[in-house]
């Protein structure tokens, strides 16, 4: 059996008995002369001269106790005021030129600034709160246990309900389950009671009061969805048209030319020539609308990236010797292994490099003799890897129409070679960009793949 603890005596009681230890002495005294060296006096006279230093020790005793527990009671209250909120109490008597003093003035100081904290943090949610309900995004806020504890008015129309009745209930009656389980970022093609489309998705954590709590942001997605759609189809079909126009202009005419041949009652003499060379041009045109739907097919049809760990410096290495038309430089980089496509990264590499090499100006009368150079090298930068391919020729005049599909300014270009370069980086959640150089004439194209 545990001792029993000891009873603590109280701040005040400590405060009162020191007092009353502090004046012993000079009672004692006073008791001693009033009874032995006061001889002749009256009993009554000493009764009352006793009674009076008697009433005057404790007296003095309760003031001190008093004058020292009163201060530590108010600040006990101040204190109990900001603790349950209240900042507008101030203690009275807070002169800087005694400590006492200087601590009630810190406690009013500190009433203040909360004070003025607390408007503060009031104003902001006033302000969240606002933004909350003027934005056309459905917000949600769940706790631990998924029960929903914040929703907006976009969330309210979204699941039909005023937030009455759905605030506190769990996120599988609300349907809402899917939401917390899964990626945190995705698109949803799935029916709500205030909606039905294509949702974007995103989730995230915070903590309050050390709890975590999910935050799931949800938008319709449907109405950009169909503008970028109707952009694209318009761009589809301006340069689909704008090829075939090409190609079947001539043609028609060619066609009527040689129809017209064919009707004359009196041919000449060369007749056939003019009906092979039309064909010919027929048959040419044909086939480059071929080509062209062919590109077109290889850029939809562009498959997912097969990942697997790869050198870097023998891939590069071996795509360089490729290029026999000029010598391509290898600045040599750290050796790294990275989880990629090899035959794809091979594709753009060699088409990177392909548009270098024809970029760069060549001498007069020879035709793979570069007068500049071409680079390619690798290094590691913010954790992602960064391929670089350099030429030293004139840059690049147009860069807004670089990766617009069919667009090129090579006779014999296709116009999808950079899509699918671009398309294939990011596949592999990665990048690619163009510029020009700044150092000197020519361009520079950035590859950058996460490691």
């Amino acid at each position: 059996m545990p001792p029993p603890r000891k009873r603590r005596i109280a701040h005040e009681q400590r405060v009162f008995f020191y007092a009353l230890l502090a004046g012993l002495p000079a009672v004692v005294t006073s008791f001693v002369l009033l009874l032995w060296y006061v001889p002749g006096a009256d009993t009554k006279v000493q009764i009352t001269l006793g009674l009076f230093i008697f009433s005057t020790w404790i007296g003095y005793a309760l003031a001190l106790r008093e004058r020292v527990v009163r201060p530590l009671q108010t600040m006990a209250n101040l204190l109990t005021a900001l603790r349950e909120g209240d900042f507008s109490t101030r203690a009275r008597g807070a002169n800087r030129d005694e400590p006492l003093g200087d601590v009630l003035a810190e406690i009013n100081l500190l009433s203040g600034t909360l004070q003025e904290q607390r408007l503060g943090a009031l104003e902001a949610t006033a302000l969240l709160r606002t933004v909350m309900e003027e934005i056309d995004v459905a917000i949600f806020a769940f706790d631990a246990n998924e029960t929903l504890r914040l929703v907006n008015r976009a969330g309210q129309e979204l699941i039909a309900q005023p937030a009455e009745r759905i605030l506190g209930r769990a996120a599988k009656d609300l349907d809402l389950a899917d939401c917390l389980a899964g990626g945190g970022t995705r698109v949803l093609s799935r029916t709500f009671p205030g909606g039905t489309g294509r949702w974007g998705m995103r989730r995230t954590v915070f903590r309050e009061g050390g709890l975590p709590h999910s935050l799931v942001v949800i938008a319709d997605l449907s109405q950009p969805l169909r503008e970028e759609e109707l952009k694209a189809w318009q761009r589809l079909v301006r340069v689909i048209g704008h090829e075939l126009n090409n190609s079947l202009a001539p043609i028609k005419s060619i066609a009527g030319s040689l129809i017209s041949i064919l009707k004359r009652p009196q041919r000449a003499s060369d007749w056939e020539d003019d009906m092979r060379g039309g064909l010919e041009i027929i048959e040419t045109r044909a086939e480059g609308l071929n080509q062209f739907m062919q590109s077109y097919a290889r850029l939809a049809k562009l498959p997912a990236p097969s990942k697997q760990s790869c050198e870097i410096g023998p891939l590069l290495r071996r795509v360089v010797a490729l290029e026999t038309r000029t010598e391509v430089a290898l600045n040599e980089g750290p050796e790294m292994t990275v989880s990629l496509d090899a035959a794809q990264l091979e594709q753009v590499i060699i088409n990177l490099v392909k548009n270098a090499v024809e970029a760069t100006p060549v001498e007069a009368g020879q035709s793979a003799s570069p007068i500049g150079g071409v680079r390619v090298g690798w290094h590691k930068i913010a954790g992602a890897l960064e391929i670089t391919v350099e030429d030293d020729g004139p840059g690049i005049a147009n860069l807004q129409n670089l990766f617009v599909p069919f667009f090129t300014t090579k006779p014999s270009g296709s116009g999808i070679g950079l899509v699918l370069c671009r398309q294939i980086a990011e596949n592999h959640n990665g990048s690619l960009t163009l510029g020009n150089r700044t150092d000197r004439p020519g361009c520079i194209a950035r590859l950058r793949l996460p490691l």
